[in-house]
């Protein structure tokens, strides 16, 4: 088929293999061999798994060729790569790509394709190689299904941003408590805590879910009923915030400790750490902005979503 004019360029997304990520650190591939099997390991599961991520590469890149250009990308430039108006973006990889590719994509569709399904559950990769031609294709035409998902903005007051899928982690650096003020709406307050943690709907069945766990279990230990983990949908415009571990002294309270964000409005943080203080999203912690004493940051729904290609039904 012929592309439209809407798009120019196919941007693929890789990450490099466990295999790959092993040599770079024992220099060779016979001494990474080596350290798996000292320690009782199954070598083999690397290259097997290895292998079947670069078969599934090789068919990708035959794949997408429409007669446009083609970009291929590693996930670590994913950070520092403008990703253009008029570009297709399409990963290979685990979950976690489609989630780290869609805070830096703006509003350009995202295909995820699932190399591995085998090893890979692929909850936002609904492309197998072989579907990858035809779901490009339709996007070319115009025609594919896009489901649009719900991103979280954190913005210091000096106009640092970052973005997440999942989730918002603002704490330290380290397992020592956080010290921050925290306004919601009317009501504010100072905290010593282990962490805000900020979820989209994306992100209500992962990390945050595990705070509720935590919740219903200590709740039930102490005589009380349990209480399910809340989830929403990748669409709600609301984001969730719960307060982890929040502890109660002269210096800090605990009567804001979860809660929604409807769209439109925000919660206020301004940070009480000297040092260690950072901000990072959807479970990356090289991803981060530094929040400490005087920072003052914002969080709310961002005005962009992530275009995230699915099956037509």
């Amino acid at each position: 088929m012929t592309p439209v004019a809407t798009y120019e360029k196919v941007v693929v997304v890789t990450r490099r293999t466990r295999l790959e990520e092993l040599i770079d650190r024992f220099n060779t591939r016979g001494q990474a061999k080596f350290y798996i099997e000292h320690a009782g390991g199954d070598f083999g599961e690397f290259e097997r798994e290895h292998d079947t991520y670069h078969r599934s590469l090789d068919r990708l890149r035959r794949d997408v060729d429409f007669g446009l250009p083609r970009q291929i990308i590693d996930r670590n430039l994913v950070p520092t790569y403008t990703f253009g108006s008029h570009d297709v973006v399409v990963t290979l990889g685990q979950d976690g790509l489609v989630a780290n590719v869609a805070k830096y994509a703006g509003a350009q569709p995202i295909i995820g394709v699932n190399p591995d399904p085998e090893r890979f559950d692929g909850v936002l990769l609904p492309f197998l190689p072989p579907d990858a031609k035809h779901a490009t294709a339709l996007v070319l035409d115009g025609t594919a299904a896009v489901r649009q998902v719900t991103l979280a903005a954190f913005r210091l007051d000096d106009g640092q941003r970052l973005l997440a899928f999942n989730d918002l982690f603002i704490g330290t650096r380290t397992h020592t408590s956080a010290r921050y003020r925290i306004g919601v709406g009317t009501a504010a307050e100072a905290q010593s805590s282990s962490g805000v943690l900020i979820s989209t709907g994306a992100g209500s069945t992962g990390w945050m879910s595990s705070v509720f766990n935590m919740a219903a279990g200590i709740t039930a230990f102490a005589g009380g009923a349990e209480a399910s983990p809340i989830r929403f949908s990748w669409e709600d415009s609301r984001l969730m915030f719960a307060v982890r571990e929040p502890f109660v002294s002269r210096h800090s309270a605990a009567s804001i400790v979860a809660g929604w964000i409807e769209a439109g409005h925000e919660i206020v943080l301004e940070s009480l750490m000297p040092s260690g203080g950072v901000v990072f999203s959807d479970g990356i912690e090289a991803d981060f902005l530094d929040f400490n004493a005087g920072a003052v940051g914002r969080v709310r729904t961002a005005p962009q979503r992530a275009m995230l290609v699915v099956p037509r039904s």
